[in-house]
């Protein structure tokens, strides 16, 4: 009689966790959150603080009521908090990010069972909530380096209201100099944090590469005076396609499972991004984009799942 033990998958494990996959993230962000408190001014630094302290304490507050285990130190409450108030304009009220946080953690995320469980991503369901609510204060952009608070529109409403300022250069959109949401105008810094996810394999280009690629190639082809002349890096360095398809997109829990399944939901996300900047009534799309293919996660995932090993393919 052999005395082995056979147990549960998984069979192979490594040094890496959720906490520490979940603060590398975090410590990876922060050069884009640095740069949008440079640019926006103290007010950026402080609608941060109020997103990632509200969505703990919401998170710790909800688990202490239901007597379940105290997670706030794997760092994914925080990470969610930091992401919506990446996703806010600099200098919204301050109950805006406390609602914000505790509408994505309550709603979005534990009302599901908690991390691993929800279906959406929580900070971008908390920001379509917001955007829903309050769209007067989440379309209020404040200008760049300018210590009076002048509000400007973003280069994606300009655009979609036919008066794009003949000042915003490339450069300047790569570097963050014009109006947007906190986390998200400087794509430089975006970049930067994004390229170690990658050489760290916390993610795959699949998401991002294909979500871009796709969302560049429709609003070059249909957003210019004929086919094919619209500004290619103009639509790809405006709005929150960088930081949507970087670290968002790429969620662990709302994306699919294999290769294939990450290239479906990439094209999918930018095509639908692409239809909501050309054809829609909202300058940007990447939110609702993502959202929407979190929806249809399950069913990449039933038609794109790898072949049991030993099994014949059919």
């Amino acid at each position: 009689m052999s005395n082995l033990i056979v147990l549960s998958s998984p069979h192979m494990h490594s040094q890496e966790s959720v906490p520490r996959i979940m603060w590398t993230v975090l410590a990876c962000l922060i050069p884009a959150g640095v740069a949008g408190v440079i640019i926006f001014g103290p007010d950026a630094l402080w609608t941060i603080v109020l997103a990632t302290v509200s969505a703990v304490f919401c998170e710790w507050l909800i688990q202490v009521l239901t007597k379940r285990k105290i997670t706030i130190l794997d760092g994914s409450a925080m990470l969610t908090g930091l992401l919506l108030a990446y996703n806010l304009p600099p200098e919204v009220p301050f109950w805006i990010p406390v609602i914000g946080s505790a509408f994505s953690i309550a709603v979005a995320k534990m009302a599901f069972g908690g991390l691993g469980q929800n279906i959406f991503n929580p900070a971008l369901v908390g920001r379509v909530f917001l955007m829903a609510s309050w769209p007067k204060y989440m379309t209020a952009f404040t200008r760049p380096f300018n210590s009076d608070a002048v509000t400007s529109a973003t280069p994606l409403a300009l655009l979609k209201e036919g008066k794009l300022a003949q000042h915003i250069s490339n450069w300047d959109l790569f570097l963050g100099i014009r109006g947007g949401c906190i986390g998200e105008v400087c794509i430089v810094a975006l970049l930067a944090g994004a390229l170690f996810l990658l050489i760290r394999g916390y993610i795959s280009w699949h998401i991002p590469v294909s979500f871009i690629a796709t969302a560049g190639f429709l609003t070059w082809a249909f957003t210019g005076k004929g086919f094919f002349n619209g500004d290619l890096l103009f639509q790809i360095l405006s709005g929150g396609l960088i930081l949507g398809a970087f670290f968002m997109a790429t969620d662990y829990v709302t994306s699919p499972l294999t290769r294939k399944g990450h290239l479906i939901f990439g094209i999918g996300c930018g095509a639908l991004t692409a239809v909501i900047r050309i054809w829609g009534g909202y300058p940007e799309g990447v939110s609702y984009a993502i959202l929407i293919m979190n929806a249809a996660t399950p069913l990449i995932d039933r038609y794109t799942k790898n072949r049991v090993y030993g099994t014949k393919i059919k």
